[in-house]
């Protein structure tokens, strides 16, 4: 596949709380065919430790 499934952009910053929702979210992504972008940021609001992934899909030339 060429371009990301559903007219999905192909660089995307998924973020949330870290918890099993977030890496459900990642483990999806990586099953449709992006890769991981980077290294997670993670971030404390005081509260909840708060996670960023990039992803991209890979471009094949």
């Amino acid at each position: 596949m060429k371009t990301p499934p559903e007219g999905l952009p192909i660089y995307r910053v998924l973020t949330g709380p870290d918890d099993a929702r977030f890496c459900h979210r990642v483990s999806e992504a990586l099953a449709l065919g992006y890769v991981l972008h980077g290294s997670p940021s993670v971030t404390f609001n005081g509260e909840t430790v708060i996670v960023a992934q990039a992803v991209i899909w890979p471009v094949i030339q």
